[in-house]
């Protein structure tokens, strides 16, 4: 799609006056596994994939209430619309119905932070136009990352105890850079949502007979990474893989399971590790000054792991 995306070359970790802490470098990884990384507005990616499927294929404003396995599954909509499926795949989100009513599993975590995402019409210093920028304070963080020619993405993090209603995000970070007032003074408040940070514990299995869990109502991760949309794609990917050459979708699930488990496990609990570190209230000075002293090669390695995919 014409215009779609941003490529990143970096990712930057930062304090809060923009003084860099740690940074990985992009594009060496990409030669190695022919691959581009792109930061791309989710409702952007959403009309690529749709247009790829074929929008007759994609029926919206279906919000599931009940599910049964019979000899086939009974699925019962909102609205009374009823549905009947010999093979389902569950990708209904971290609050899944699907795994709640069928595998009867999960545990959803709460991080303890709040977090508040935007977009804004904003053009980023010439530095920062194709990096992926944390800032890291006390107890919060900002970040930002360009995403088309016109747009910029950002979001901002404070633990759960220093939220209060009627402080204005700004509020919270007038210690950091000035170019973080600015964004947020560029955001229009329509363009803001509020959510807690969640993700859900490691379920022993994500399949059942004919039924299979993918994205996050399997592994959904706190977004630390980066990585939550990422995974579902690759869940997505590596299932379509396996069919090709097995008919038998029981066998698929096992499989899928075995070749996704340790990666998606990997990322949920670094990723929840990553966010408890960033979010210290105290002994921040000590924490950056070691964060800097961590070598390239092992941030690289890190990113390698989350990029290469197993088959």
């Amino acid at each position: 799609m014409e215009n779609a995306g941003n490529k990143v070359h970096g990712i930057s970790i930062t304090d809060e006056s923009l003084k860099p802490i740690t940074k990985t470098s992009i594009p060496a990884l990409e030669k190695k596994y022919n691959s581009c990384n792109v930061a791309i507005h989710r409702a952007e990616l959403q009309k690529i994939l749709a247009a790829n499927i074929g929008y007759e294929h994609i029926q919206l404003n279906h919000s599931l209430n009940k599910i049964e396995k019979k000899d086939n599954y009974s699925l019962h909509f909102e609205h009374g619309v009823q549905a009947e499926s010999k093979i389902v795949f569950g990708a209904d989100g971290i609050k899944s119905k699907i795994r709640d009513q069928i595998l009867q599993t999960g545990r959803i975590r709460n991080a303890g932070q709040k977090c508040w995402r935007g977009l804004a019409e904003f053009d980023l210093p010439e530095e920062f136009k194709q990096e992926a920028i944390e800032m890291w304070g006390k107890g919060k963080r900002f970040g930002f990352v360009k995403i088309s020619d016109t747009k910029l993405y950002w979001y901002a993090l404070v633990n759960e105890k220093m939220y209060k209603r009627d402080l204005n995000i700004s509020n919270y970070f007038e210690d950091f850079h000035p170019l973080v007032l600015d964004i947020l003074e560029a955001t229009l408040e329509d363009n803001t949502i509020l959510n807690d940070i969640i993700d859900l514990s490691p379920i022993p299995l994500w399949y059942s007979e004919n039924l299979c869990l993918i994205g996050d109502a399997a592994h959904a991760t706190t977004p630390n990474m980066g990585q939550g949309a990422c995974q579902a794609i690759e869940d997505a990917y590596i299932i379509g893989r396996l069919l090709e050459t097995h008919q038998d979708f029981n066998v698929v699930f096992e499989k899928f399971q075995k070749i996704r488990r340790d990666k998606v496990n990997y990322i949920v609990s670094t990723s929840w590790k990553i966010g408890k570190i960033s979010q210290w209230e105290k002994g921040n000075a000590m924490r950056n000054f070691l964060m800097r002293l961590i070598p390239e090669s092992t941030n690289q390695k890190l990113a390698e792991k989350i990029i290469k995919l197993e088959m």
